[in-house]
């Protein structure tokens, strides 16, 4: 994902620089600053992360509002309508992800309900305008709930005991999550971000406990390293 995500901004960026170039030369007249010229930092990024991100919904979303600033800086569309039609399409996207995901069943609540029922509780980290630090030495570790608002949690599992499939269940507001995992450690994400995202630095590994994460990233995030 990394190195494709690489390609297409190179790409971009070459697209961009010829355009420029074509431009100063007189050989085009292409009119880079047209109205709504600027929607485009938000356009462009968001299309090239449907192609280099797994969790795409942030993007989708954020794909639909540059278009539709587009279009009304275009006058295609006028503002007030625009405000009237995000909202409502939002919810419908949010809505369809979390069908779709209901329909697929998710791992990480699978888990976490079985703790449960096995008279568990999954430890659990919250950081409100604050810090916290959650470690897990010698510890065995089967499943957490980390929640960051304005704030930030560090939840370190290097030295816990894991033997099995586990799951955290996180939400980040305004905040980070930083999950440090062991090497003997499989990752899989299934979270939904909106302006924000999950970054997991870790390598895929087989015949080895996975760690399944969900959430929901809101102008925040978390790093899996």
């Amino acid at each position: 994902m990394k190195r494709s995500g690489a390609v297409i901004w190179g790409v971009v960026l070459i697209v961009v620089g010829v355009i420029f170039a074509l431009n100063a030369l007189h050989i085009t007249n292409i009119d880079v600053f047209f109205d709504g010229w600027w929607t485009l930092f938000i356009i462009v990024p968001c299309g090239v992360g449907l192609f280099t991100e797994r969790q795409k919904t942030g993007n989708i979303i954020g794909l639909i509002i540059g278009v539709f600033l587009l279009l009304c800086a275009q006058d295609v569309l006028s503002f007030s309508l625009v405000w009237k039609l995000l909202v409502p399409a939002i919810i419908i996207i949010l809505g369809l992800k979390m069908l779709i995901k209901g329909l697929r069943g998710d791992r990480a609540s699978q888990i976490m309900t079985k703790i449960k029922a096995e008279g568990g509780q999954p430890r659990v980290g919250c950081a409100i305008f604050s810090g916290q630090e959650l470690r897990y030495d010698g510890e065995v570790f089967e499943g957490a709930q980390l929640t960051a608002v304005f704030g930030g949690v560090d939840c370190d599992l290097r030295n816990a005991i894991i033997e099995k499939d586990c799951a955290i269940d996180l939400t980040a507001v305004f905040g980070g999550i930083d999950i440090l995992v062991p090497e003997n450690v499989n990752v899989k994400i299934s979270t939904t971000s909106i302006f924000g995202g999950v970054s997991n630095k870790t390598v895929s590994r087989k015949d080895v406990p996975t760690l399944y994460i969900t959430g929901t990233c809101m102008f925040g995030g978390a790093e899996i390293k």
